[in-house]
């Protein structure tokens, strides 16, 4: 009877093991999807970056310094991601729950500037309905904040789910998928940060 139990519980762990690399490769094609929506609004406002109706350009209007630290918060909080995906492979409840905290108080501050940098612009009448090229800027940044802002409420989520039902399997895909996402929009941010502010302070 024991060697038959452990036959079933290999064949268990063999299928989880599976299920685990389908949800992953899964997530993997949806994040193709959402590289071509980002694709597509890079390319909006490549066309529309230079139609200012007269107004400012990214180079009246776009702080470097203030853009610089927002972008090392939020890689710095793809390499703290990192850690906590290392302690949930070693089980390590306590470190997995601090590099997940320290993550999301990094991405807290990411958004936080961005809200502050959009806040600062409209009330000095640099809103997005002010030319194509704001339209654009707001479109694209925000877009990616959105996405950022999701990946917050998935993380609180997943620190809640870690809390309560620990570093099964299942958790670890999930927490394996929001790194995913989570590596994804640094890359975007990278794209949004060349493309965008440095080339448009050129």
């Amino acid at each position: 009877m024991s060697s038959v139990s452990q036959a079933i519980d290999a064949h268990e762990h063999h299928d989880h093991h599976d299920t685990g690399k389908n949800t992953l490769f899964g997530f993997w094609l949806y994040l193709m999807t959402d590289c071509l929506l980002f694709a597509s609004v890079f390319a909006t406002y490549a066309v529309l970056y230079m139609n200012t109706a007269g107004g400012v350009s990214g180079h009246d209007i776009f702080e470097l310094d203030y853009v610089a630290v927002e972008t090392a918060a939020l890689l710095l909080s793809s390499i703290t991601y990192g850690f906590a995906m290392i302690a949930a492979h070693k089980q390590n409840r306590s470190a997995t729950l601090g590099w997940l905290a320290i993550t999301f108080v990094l991405g807290a501050i990411f958004i936080g500037m961005e809200i502050n940098e959009f806040h600062h612009l409209i009330v000095n009448g640099n809103g997005p309905d002010r030319s194509a090229f704001l339209s654009s800027f707001f479109a694209l940044v925000g877009m990616h904040g959105l996405h950022v802002t999701a990946g917050l409420i998935w993380m609180a989520i997943m620190m809640v789910e870690v809390v309560k039902r620990g570093l099964g399997s299942r958790t670890v895909t999930r927490l394996g998928c929001l790194s995913m996402f989570w590596h994804f929009l640094d890359v975007i941010w990278i794209c949004v940060f060349t493309v965008v502010y440095l080339l448009g302070v050129v």
